[in-house]
């Protein structure tokens, strides 16, 4: 069995959790980050649900591809499945990536479930922005889930212009209260 890789375009970028042998950024065409799936538990309640992200069709994303040892195979799956198949929101893939020193593979991803009701795709920046604001989960506001992810994100050199305006907005409309 051969080494398999894994592509990470969130929080799995700086803390992925498992074990590897090399880390690349890495494009994935297809699909982009996107603000759209409901946290009624992380990063908000079920009465007002935040917003974490996923992967929705259209575009590309960058992120980070990791490469995992054959041997890994088993633990590194176990490990994903638990972190993001909690609720079924997403959907386990094998997609192409093109690696920054380009070669192209398939990585395993996770992508959102269109059809799950957690989905909320097309948010506009204003709408994201308020229900961000206003959501706060079992590990803390929204806000800070999606600030952090900006701040992560620059430091390792991606930036998203849509989630940092999103950011934006909510920096503004909490400064303005």
């Amino acid at each position: 069995m051969d080494d398999f890789w894994v592509f990470g375009y969130g929080s799995l970028m700086w803390n992925p959790g498992f074990p590897f042998e090399e880390r690349q950024r890495a494009r994935l065409f297809g699909y982009r980050r996107a603000l759209c799936i409901r946290s009624n538990h992380y990063r908000g309640t079920e009465e007002r649900p935040g917003l974490v992200l996923g992967l929705e069709r259209g575009g590309s994303c960058l992120g980070v591809a990791f490469r995992v040892k054959a041997s890994g195979r088993k633990p590194v799956l176990d490990y994903l499945r638990e972190r993001e198949l909690v609720t079924n929101v997403y959907k386990e893939r094998l997609i192409m990536v093109s690696l920054e020193d380009g070669r192209r593979l398939n990585a395993l991803t996770y992508v959102a479930d269109p059809c799950h009701p957690q989905y909320v795709g097309g948010l506009e920046v204003d709408d994201a922005a308020s229900i961000i604001r206003n959501a706060e989960g079992s590990s803390g506001p929204n806000s800070d889930y999606v600030f952090n992810t900006v701040e992560h994100l620059k430091a390792i050199g991606i930036r998203d212009v849509l989630l940092e305006k999103i950011a934006a907005h909510v920096e503004d409309d909490a400064g303005a209260k």
